[in-house]
């Protein structure tokens, strides 16, 4: 499509928005009977059009802006700059946890600092430094005067510790490491590890000298303290679609991967948050997500710095705070990842969450079990929710707010946006293919995996991948639309309606056999949190010798110390069908997860439901008798030689 047919489609689609419905509907009679002729088909456009164009609209935006950005060399700093010339006084960042208010030309100032301090090192385009730091805006300062001249950033979880630390220091090829001093103990740990050239930069108080000296760290705030605020002479030769920064994966099942960050995948993600959910530029954004993360750094900060929104930075999510932030700080947006809905649900009642002005919830990860009820509790007007790993070229939203959808592909132009859900093998979740070799697209209702076409010369399609070429090419799949094309492959299982709608299933490797069915962890951990008041729950297979499948087991975050497993089994009952209840059950004080809220399943899959690698309570289901009972060593036995019946 050239620009200006581009265009003419944009002006036809606002038009077409807002002429009366019997023009809208004719128009739809006219696209539907020419392409399908089917009566059920026209059903489905008729219910889908005003989703689908306003979709289309969005993506044409974005497109164009993106195509005019590239056009021009533009960079992440250099649209920050606009912004700062616009409205220079007003409020870009406020710190919940000191109250610090930062303008954006005061912004912009500690940027230029952090440019002529890097420059004063010797750094040149392309050298890489880990900021190894707690969420708070020196760190936006940090990457973002960086990469004024061309200094990458490495992006590391500050929850990381011993060998996950070193892998992502090492993996990034950094030259230096910034530090907070809240994260020295972590620091120390590796430091002999290090090496020998590394050099490192502490940031913030001090504390304990000894720790400190034993890291011969320079104090990076005095340094910048003596640098000049004014813009640095210098020609950013980068430019939008060349490397910002590195954002790692959760590292869920492995050791996390460094996923690389251009320019131009910056804006994506931000513009199309921005013009998918309806925000403005007068919104106040409360982001209480770790800024290591591409929600909270890229969805909520690049707001700020592309679109001149103001953000709250809190340092760590609270949910008892919550609330009471957005009305002190007059919020109007809030963000959410993985589970801080479900969290906030299980907060007593307070005044606050009746006072506040949010009327826009961003995120992604609610879970259809509780999405009504946050919604209507909390008296939330939209959901934007949206899919997307930060490295993926499939990303969906959910434009209109279809409750449980984490997006959708338009069943009327589904070449659009060329992505697609394919058949792969229940257990191995290979990709299933036809007689030419091609992968089988599934039907509405049939699960399969999210793949996305790649195209590197579309901005909207490209693939960047990760900074170790391995993990690369095992996200690339080739022959999967057509012969010859190339596709990512997300690893996410899900489903698709009738009407395009998309609903999350499971992450590829989690969904798991027994009884001949297929289980979907993340459904299950959804009932059974609800049922037990939004409690921390991982499900997941464990193998029995002898048993074909796996069965399901649940470690469950018990902190009240009582816990009833007939009541349990008969609301389980009730709520799932058989081959869905827990075969065993772990009570632990808490479940592991990611610094965003992800469930970690690794160490609890090894252990499996063997009692003598936990001293918690483990269960098991005895069919036979109707309840749990305690899973004793001799029971155990019996369960391995084959003696009880599953």
């Amino acid at each position: 499509m050239d620009l200006m047919g581009g265009v003419a489609m944009c002006f036809g689609v606002v038009r077409l928005l807002s002429v009366p419905w019997v023009w809208s509907l004719l128009a739809v009679w006219g696209l539907c009977m020419t392409c399908r002729g089917s009566w059920r088909f026209l059903y489905i456009a008729l219910c889908t059009i005003k989703r689908d164009l306003m979709c289309l609209y969005v993506i044409l935006r974005v497109r164009f802006s993106m195509y005019r950005n590239l056009r021009n060399s533009s960079t992440i700093p250099a649209l920050f700059a606009q912004m700062v010339a616009l409205h220079p006084d007003k409020p870009a960042l406020i710190y919940e946890a000191t109250g610090e208010v930062w303008s954006f030309k005061e912004l912009a100032e500690r940027c230029h600092a952090v440019a002529h301090w890097a420059l004063a090192q010797g750094w040149s385009e392309g050298d890489v430094v880990a900021l190894y730091l707690e969420s708070r805006p020196s760190l936006v300062a940090l990457w973002l005067g960086l990469a004024m001249v061309g200094v990458e950033a490495a992006l590391i979880n500050h929850n990381l510790c011993r060998s996950s630390l070193l892998h992502c220091i090492g993996v990034s090829g950094a030259r230096a490491i910034v530090f907070g001093t809240e994260l020295t103990e972590g620091l120390a740990e590796v430091h002999d590890s290090l090496e020998p050239s590394m050099v490192l930069f502490s940031s913030g108080d001090q504390g304990d000298e000894d720790k400190m000296s034993g890291l011969s760290a320079q104090s990076l705030d005095a340094l910048l303290a003596r640098c000049p605020t004014d813009p640095p002479q210098y020609k950013l030769r980068k430019s939008f679609n060349d490397k910002l920064f590195y954002i790692y994966t959760s590292g869920t099942t492995g050791m996390p991967k460094a996923a690389i960050v251009v320019h131009s995948r910056y804006y994506r993600i931000a513009a199309f948050g921005f013009h998918s959910f309806g925000l403005r530029n007068d919104d106040v954004i409360y982001n209480c997500l770790p800024l290591y993360h591409s929600a909270g750094n890229i969805m909520g900060v690049g707001q700020c710095l592309l679109f001149g929104l103001t953000v709250v930075v809190r340092r760590k999510f609270s949910a008892s705070r919550f609330w009471d932030d957005c009305v002190k700080y007059n919020c109007t947006v809030i963000q959410y990842i993985g589970e801080i809905c479900r969290y906030l649900l299980a907060q007593p009642v307070r005044p606050s969450e009746a006072q506040h002005l949010v009327r826009v919830a961003l995120g992604n990860g609610l879970r259809p079990s509780v999405w009504t009820e946050f919604v209507q509790r909390f008296r939330i007007r939209r959901v934007g929710e949206f899919y997307g790993a930060t490295e993926c070229n499939c990303s969906l939203i959910n434009i209109d707010g279809k409750v449980g959808a984490c997006g959708f592909n338009s069943r009327i132009l589904p070449s659009f946006y060329p992505i697609r859900l394919v058949r792969v093998q229940d257990e191995s979740t290979e990709l299933l293919r036809d007689a030419q070799g091609l992968c089988i697209p599934c039907l509405p209702g049939e699960p399969g995996v999210l793949v996305g076409h790649i195209n590197e010369r579309d901005p909207l399609r490209r693939f960047d991948g990760y900074v170790d070429q391995d993990s690369t090419s095992h996200k690339i799949s080739h022959n999967v639309l057509r012969m010859g094309d190339s596709a990512y492959i997300s690893g996410d299982v899900m489903v698709m309606d009738e009407y395009g709608y998309m609903y999350f299933r499971d992450r590829s490797g989690d969904t798991f056999r027994w009884r001949g069915e297929n289980v979907s962890t993340t459904e299950v951990e959804g009932v059974l949190s609800s049922l037990l008041g939004q409690t921390d729950v991982a499900v997941y297979g464990v193998s029995v010798p002898g048993v074909e499948g796996k069965a399901g087991m649940a470690a469950i975050a018990n902190t009240v110390g009582q816990f009833d497993q007939d009541t349990f089994l008969q609301a389980v009952k009730k709520a799932l069908p058989s081959y869905a209840h827990p075969v065993f059950l772990r009570l632990m004080p808490h479940v592991d997860t990611t610094g965003t809220f992800k469930i970690r399943k690794i160490r609890l899959q090894k252990e499996g439901y063997n009692p003598q690698y936990s001293s918690e309570q483990i269960y098991f289901l005895n069919s036979r008798a109707g309840c749990y009972e305690a899973l004793s060593s001799k029971l155990y036995s019996d369960i391995i030689d084959g003696k009880v019946c599953l």
